[in-house]
């Protein structure tokens, strides 16, 4: 079947044929979303040895749980609502849930979580693509400094593509504690960033 191969677009059809125990459509929903679960896994318990337990044993739930699916959220992110709750119950916590004042939200970004200025893009300034790969690796060294919860909503929202409500429905946030979230995990980005290029 085409599917196998192909990306997994259509949630109701991926879903029968999950639920008739089709194995090429598992197999192809692994390709499509092994790498992000392994993302969002990373952010969460920091381990890679504990990422990838947690996104086997994410595998397992959807195999076993599939049948209860409603369609009431995306396939997407349903998987990343289990991911979750099996790494926090892996690190045998709660994600940090306590309310953020708006108040405190960074100047660079409204309240809708868009830039209000948004920053040059620095590989047009880049000299050549070395200054851009040392600004990417500095990204992927700074990401996991950010606090959990940052790291979390950032990896979700802006690697993941997440909407804000799917990525508070998955961590289980409520949704000014999602955008205060963003909001400083963005601008720790942003400032690292903008630090690195002025000393180019």
């Amino acid at each position: 079947m085409a599917l196998a191969c192909a990306v997994v677009s259509d949630d109701g059809e991926i879903v029968a044929r999950l639920q008739a125990g089709d194995e090429e459509a598992f197999a192809a929903l692994v390709r499509q979303y092994q790498a992000s679960l392994l993302r969002l896994a990373g952010a969460i318990v920091v381990s890679s040895a504990v990422a990838e337990e947690v996104v086997q044993e994410t595998w397992l739930a959807v195999v076993r749980g599939v049948e209860r699916f409603e369609g009431r959220s995306s396939l997407k992110t349903w998987l990343f609502r289990i991911l979750a709750n099996r790494a926090r119950t892996t690190l045998g916590r709660e994600l940090r849930s306590a309310s953020l004042p708006l108040d405190e939200v960074t100047e660079h970004f409204d309240r809708a979580g868009a830039w209000v200025s948004p920053p040059v893009p620095w590989s047009d300034q880049a000299d050549d693509r070395i200054v851009a790969e040392r600004l990417a690796a500095k990204v992927r060294d700074v990401l996991p400094t950010l606090p959990d919860a940052q790291r979390q909503v950032v990896v979700l929202r802006d690697v993941e593509g997440l909407s804000a409500a799917d990525v508070a429905s998955v961590l289980g946030l409520s949704d000014g504690n999602q955008r205060v979230l963003l909001h400083r995990a963005r601008a720790r980005l942003r400032q690292q960033l903008e630090t690195d290029v002025a000393r180019i």
